[in-house]
């Protein structure tokens, strides 16, 4: 787990905290600033004073949540009031962005009192499309959501009620088709009666659970109806049991659905034991679940298990729920959230969780096969496909309901329209850094002393991406790292000395290159340096792979490489790669690190290179070979050492999509491409960029990630026999992991 002064640095780097406004339009001269000001911005506001209709039309209201708390029920917090809420509200800004594309006002009010809350949500409703109720203590968020659905006529919606009711209710769906249970028979016991529990149990009655069948117990046991005082508020007491209190171990007794929402600790497995066969067990406090699944799974074999982490089977994540929801409410332009719509919502997990899972997200969980049953009732959260799903199902419902304002015809249209919203450059990494965790390999690390690779080495031995071996002296390690709050024991330290693996090390050092200019005192000498010495260890299996150059020359770390390592018979340039993310795109540059002037032959393999790279990574390559040319357009040497290559690539894969020489903006421009040139197949939609030369790759994807937003991830060092990669100068720790990740996945693949 991160330290806290990782989460500190986290939200403090750069610019503080976790959003920022965007403009989405120019504002580049006299006449942008005209119309998107005075006095162009008169006519729009005319335009809605005419007709208030118009306001989604013109303005951003249409895409636009807000996120609004006054801090008293933050996460497990409590009540810590609204400025130390904002980092919660602002991560779930992010959660809508990233999974839906909707835009987010974090809105923390200082609002105590339930009438004050109500009337400054009231008076910014015409700011918004949606609202998102967020962390507000029970009762008062019950009497919050109600008014603001009656008195508005935009979705309210509290997603710390509904959107954990509606994730649950789809698991509960499958659990109960898997085991042939009846949802009008079953017996459900709640350990938790906060505002989850209630909406949970709220939803399971719309359903078809009875609502005499729910056994809803808190921190003093089942609530009866002899049940009293300040905390007895109607909405938990409409599940009230008649007769005697009893404790959560009494009233699991013959139960077929345990569902926690409540601490850690507080279900064991006797209780487990006490419930019918093949009980179902939805145990979701967070981060611990009330009882651990490893315990649950030995108590109870047959257990159908779901709790809220990612590291177990059937994560209930209310990220599968509440951007899906706004996302089809916002796109009908619905006037609430209504039940229909939740059970829509929870119909459409439901019937997802039982269709062939994609390749795709199997690669992003590291899994061979994934396939409905007892350990997948629901999506995974990270299914991109949860988006197409869920929000036509939604719109669908509001248009059946009546409560559409803009009903969509065209559903799949619509679903099209959906997927291109789907930012996947963002998920690059995550099935990298999945399918990583599953082998555990050694990587080593040659500038172990640095601050930023022990931190990076503590996350990566924390997440379990890799085995991080570390070289430097102990001394030095430990003691940086007690500065920056590491763990050494995270990670293993290699100090370099004079023990029998060095002698071993030098004397096969010695072996590679005794006919190259080396004696055995120069071989020795030469293990002196970190970087040569991890490389040994590569060299003789000790390490899977090997991450450098923190803080030295480039060819400092890549020249002892292929020295020692050396270069893949079957590839006859080494070159490196650069993922490149931007705008929900990821475009593979090759070569911007290792290939200075490369011939026609060379330009070849690293296109090839990179177009490998691509397909590892999950996309379907389109290679194009760039110049200040098109197609012949120019005779210089330049160009034609450009076109010479093109053959040869096809000669060495023929079934690569691939074409040059050609510009860039034409590689990257459909309409430009389908207008001058439209024999070519690639059609403007290149993702494989192969430069003509080190130093415009180079320019390029410096100038593409500092002017124009894009992440680079790399370089990525391919053609060597053993993965070796390079960190540029300057990475951040996220760097560090992240290449790691990738050479994991390098060091996998072979």
């Amino acid at each position: 787990m991160a330290s806290y002064r990782d989460a500190l640095e986290y939200h403090a780097k750069d610019r503080p905290g976790k959003i920022e406004v965007v403009p989405t339009k120019p504002l580049l001269t006299q006449r942008d600033l005209a119309l998107a000001y005075s006095p162009g911005v008169a006519e729009p506001c005319l335009a809605i004073k005419a007709d208030p209709e118009d306001v989604w039309k013109y303005t951003n209201r249409g895409n636009l949540v807000a996120v609004v708390t006054n801090g008293t029920a933050v996460l497990g917090l409590g009540n810590i009031g609204p400025h130390a809420g904002k980092p919660v509200m602002e991560g779930k800004a992010n959660l809508f962005k990233k999974f839906a594309d909707i835009d987010v006002f974090d809105i923390e009010l200082d609002a105590i009192d339930t009438e004050t809350f109500i009337a400054a949500a009231r008076a910014l409703a015409p700011t918004f499309g949606g609202i998102n109720l967020e962390d507000i203590r029970a009762p008062e968020c019950f009497e919050i959501e109600q008014r603001l659905q009656a008195e508005l006529d935009i979705p309210v919606f509290h997603d710390d009620q509904h959107g954990t009711a509606m994730i649950a209710a789809a698991a509960l769906l499958n659990a109960c088709e898997i085991t042939e249970r009846d949802l009008g028979a079953i017996k459900v016991v709640f350990s938790g009666a906060g505002a989850a529990a209630v909406a949970t149990a709220r939803l399971f009655v719309s359903l078809g659970v009875q609502t005499e069948h729910i056994y809803m117990c808190d921190s003093k046991g089942l609530i009866t109806t002899a049940r009293s005082g300040p905390k007895a508020y109607p909405e938990k007491m409409a599940f009230a049991q008649p007769g005697d209190p009893k404790s959560l171990g009494e009233a699991l007794v013959g139960a077929d659905c345990f569902v926690g929402l409540s601490v850690a600790g507080v279900l064991t497995g006797d209780m487990l034991q006490s419930m019918t066969a093949r009980p179902l067990v939805f145990a979701m406090a967070n981060p611990d679940p009330e009882i651990p699944y490893a315990e649950a799974m030995a108590a109870v074999p047959d257990a159908i298990v779901a709790t809220g982490r990612s590291d177990h089977p059937n994560q209930v994540n209310n990220v599968l729920g509440f951007p899906f929801v706004f996302r089809g409410a916002l796109d009908c332009r619905a006037r609430c959230v209504n039940e229909p719509m939740k059970h829509a919502a929870v119909r459409a997990l439901a019937q997802l969780a039982k269709e062939d899972v994609p390749d795709a997200v199997l690669r992003a969980y590291g899994l061979d096969r994934l396939g409905f049953g007892p350990e997948y009732l629901i999506p995974k959260p990270f299914d991109p496909r949860v988006l197409t799903r869920v929000a036509p199902a939604v719109a669908q419902a509001a248009a059946d309901s009546g409560v559409a304002r803009l009903p969509i015809e065209d559903l799949d249209a619509y679903r099209e329209r959906l997927e291109k919203r789907i930012e996947k450059s963002a998920e690059f990494m995550r099935p990298l850094i999945n399918r990583a965790k599953i082998f555990k390999k050694r990587i080593v690390f040659p500038d172990g002393n640095h601050p930023k690779v022990m931190r990076a080495a503590q996350i990566l031995a924390d997440e379990g991406i890799c085995v991080p071996v570390l070289i430097g002296e102990r001394w030095k390690i430990q003691m940086r790292a007690e500065a920056a709050n590491v763990d050494t024991s995270k990670f293993e330290v290699r100090e370099i000395g004079g023990d029998d693996q060095f002698d071993e090390l030098a004397r096969q050092l010695w072996h590679e290159r005794q006919r190259k200019g080396f004696t055995h005192a120069v071989a020795r000498q030469a293990l002196r340096s970190s970087t040569w010495y991890a490389c040994m260890m590569l060299h003789e299996g000790l390490a899977d792979g090997l991450v450098g150059g923190l803080e030295r020359p480039y060819q400092d770390t890549l020249r002892p490489a292929l020295q020692t390592i050396g270069r893949n018979p079957v590839v006859s340039t080494v070159s490196g790669v650069y993922a490149m993310l931007i705008k929900g795109h990821t475009l593979f540059f090759g070569d911007c690190t290792v290939v200075e002037r490369p011939t026609s032959t060379q330009l070849a393999q690293i296109a090839v290179n990179t177009a490998r790279v691509a397909q590892a990574m999950g996309a379907q390559p389109r290679v194009a070979l760039l110049s200040y040319s098109d197609f012949g357009e120019h005779r210089s040497h330049d160009a034609q050492r450009v076109r010479n290559a093109l053959p040869l690539i096809r000669e060495a894969w023929p079934e690569l999509q691939v074409d040059g020489e050609i510009q860039a903006d034409t590689a990257v421009n459909p309409r430009k491409a389908s207008e001058l040139f439209p024999f070519s197949e690639l059609g403007g939609q290149a993702n494989v960029l192969i430069f003509p030369d080190l130093q415009s790759g180079n320019i390029a994807y410096k100038l593409l990630r500092e002017l124009g937003g894009a992440t680079a991830v790399g370089p990525i060092i391919v053609g060597l026999r053993r993965p070796v990669n390079v960190l540029a100068t300057g990475s951040s720790v996220d760097d560090i992991v992240n290449i790691t990740a990738l050479t994991v996945n390098q060091a996998v693949a072979g």
